[in-house]
Formats: C-alpha cells, sequence, structure tokens
C-alpha cells in the first residue's frame, strides 16, 4: 500500500489533500518527482503559492527540519520557488487554451 505524503517529514493532512489533486496521489509519487515538479503542480492544481510552503516541502523531502533552511540555500531557494511561479504564470490559469488544452489532457501535446 502507498505511503501517504503525510509520512514525510513537515508535511500534514492538508499536503495530504492537496497533492491528491495535483495528481501526486503518494509519498512515493512526491519523492520520483521532486519539490520542483510537485510544487509546479500543485499551482497548476489551484494552490496559491507561498515561499515557506515551497521550503517546507524541500526540506521535508530532504528528511531536515522544516526551519532549517537559512542563509545562502534559502536565497537559492527562493530564486527556484521564483522560477516555478513565473512558469506557471507564462501560461492561462497555468494551463495551455483551447485545443493545445485538450491534447494535452488526452496526452498528445509532450509535458514542458
Amino acid at each position: 500500500m502507498a505511503e501517504p505524503v503525510s509520512t514525510i517529514r513537515n508535511l500534514g493532512p492538508a499536503m495530504d489533500a492537496a497533492c491528491t489533486k495535483a495528481g501526486i496521489p503518494s509519498a512515493e509519487a512526491l519523492r520520483e518527482i521532486g519539490p520542483d515538479e510537485a510544487y509546479r503542480r500543485l499551482l497548476l492544481s489551484g494552490m496559491r503559492p507561498h515561499f515557506i510552503g515551497y521550503y517546507v516541502l524541500v526540506m521535508g523531502l530532504q528528511g531536515r527540519p522544516w526551519n532549517d533552511c537559512k542563509g545562502d540555500e534559502k536565497k537559492a531557494l527562493r530564486v527556484r520557488f521564483d522560477a516555478i511561479k513565473a512558469n506557471v504564470a507564462g501560461s492561462k490559469d497555468g494551463v495551455p487554451s483551447g485545443i493545445e488544452r485538450f491534447l494535452d489532457e488526452i496526452g498528445v501535446v509532450a509535458k514542458k
């Protein structure tokens, strides 16, 4: 049986629900795609961007306490976070429109 996302350090029931909505069904799936792709999917599913939430996810996947993120590491994570937000904001509502949306939904368009 798959482990819930909340078995990962720092993550709780709210993240279980958010990940399920974003198509990330388990802790194993989250570990496999990594924090950046997971956060991108969370934003695409309607989650509001929040830097602390992003670095809590990163720290949890590394098995570290959420407040362990400091200094240059935190600055580097901010750059990654901003890039993820910009990527999602680069398309209308974070998803293609019209025929591109339909093709994406049926798996014809390659994922970016």
